[in-house]
């Protein structure tokens, strides 16, 4: 009787139609009427994004426009930490949920601009610049527009008259006399009438290309150069060359002492460590990096802690975290005999304090005595003495 009952979710589970499956989830479906945001299947069931990343689009998602969607504003509205943070919104990058585009103001200050996109499969191809504008058809009153319509047009459907616009005269070109001597006459174009029922867009001209020098030819448009990509990811793809690794550690000079140190050394270590279990051809591989720890003058124990301590469960490859450990925690050299030279310097030597064996005053001096109060005040008795 103790064990408290929900008695509005009794009541919500009797309401839902249909029979209860014995097994799985049982959804409890109240209609929202304020403050819901609409995520599609696509982004909540996606097989290859982590539940983080598909949390943070949910949330970014439900950010009104306008809104600061950087690592550090996240990291301060969720529990996640910045590198987790960071790590989703790259996935959601890769997956086309999320842009970063790089946006240049007049002040020739860059900005990043993120831009989130919630059924990224719905978008065009990339986008192109667009190309000169084309003259705009307008259809009679009585065409039938075939094929699914996107956007109804309300307003009925508006014939324009064509009006005749002079064509531009183009500026002429210098020629040299033999060239137009040689250039058998140019037959002027007729433009065609225009259809019934179209307007005649009048020409853009073109930018004026310079004169050239007499006796030459005119030279020929340059072509703009292509415009910057809209997107350039900053993280480079698991496809892009890695950084060579560091070599094993070799000492100055492997000696035989040296040699049989090492072998000792890394045969003995399952003893200490059972999952280090190396073979023959591991221990001669890492001999010179153990060496080069010997001739540094690392103890055995203090490098078979530093190689065996807390190693990742399971241990597939124990010589490859050998070959690791051997080269990134390699000790420094041990000091010369001029580096040494400095410490062995002898130190400032401090008078010590005594005690005035008249006065008991303290003062510093190599033996003890009386002060300096004292010696005089002793001068000047003897001499009244005299």
């Amino acid at each position: 009787m103790d064990t408290q009952q929900n008695t509005a979710l009794t009541r919500a589970l009797a309401e839902v139609p249909g029979p209860l499956p014995t097994r799985g989830v049982i959804h409890v479906v109240i209609p929202h009427t304020d403050r819901f945001t609409v995520v599609g299947n696509h982004l909540a069931q996606h097989p290859d994004l982590s539940c983080t990343a598909i949390g943070i689009a949910v949330l970014i998602q439900s950010l009104p426009q306008g809104t600061e969607v950087s690592i550090k504003a996240l990291a301060a509205r969720c529990r996640e930490g910045e590198k987790r943070i960071a790590a989703a919104l790259r996935e959601l990058e890769a997956h086309g949920y999320l842009q970063r585009i790089r946006h240049r103001l007049t002040d020739r200050k860059v900005i990043t601009r993120t831009v989130f996109c919630n059924q990224p499969t719905a978008l065009p191809h990339p986008h192109h610049p667009a190309a000169q504008p084309h003259p705009r058809t307008t259809a009679p009153a009585d065409a039938t527009v075939r094929g699914p319509a996107r956007v109804a047009v309300a307003a009925p459907v508006r014939v324009d008259v064509p009006v005749a616009v002079p064509a531009p005269v183009p500026a002429p070109v210098p020629v040299s006399a033999s060239v137009q001597a040689a250039a058998p006459p140019a037959q002027e174009a007729t433009p065609a009438p225009p259809a019934p029922g179209t307007t005649t867009a009048p020409p853009v001209p073109g930018p004026p290309s310079p004169p050239s020098a007499p006796g030459t030819s005119p030279t020929p448009p340059v072509s703009p150069p292509p415009p910057p990509p809209l997107f350039v990811p900053r993280v480079p793809p698991p496809t892009a060359p890695k950084p060579p690794r560091r070599p094993l550690p070799r000492p100055g000079e492997l000696t035989p002492e040296l040699d049989r140190a090492a072998t000792a050394f890394l045969s003995d270590l399952h003893r200490h460590a059972p999952q280090f279990t190396l073979s023959e051809d591991d221990v001669r591989r890492l001999v010179p990096g153990v060496a080069a720890w010997l001739e540094r003058a690392a103890r055995p124990d203090g490098m078979r802690r530093a190689l065996t301590d807390d190693p990742p469960h399971p241990l597939k490859h124990p010589a490859k975290l050998l070959t690791y450990r051997l080269t990134e925690l390699l000790p420094p050299a041990p000091p010369g005999a001029d580096d040494l030279a400095a410490l062995a310097r002898p130190r400032v030597t401090v008078t010590p304090f005594q005690t005035c064996d008249d006065c008991d005053r303290a003062f510093r001096s190599p033996a003890p005595g009386h002060c300096r109060d004292c010696r005089e005040t002793r001068a000047a008795h003897a001499q009244a003495a005299a």
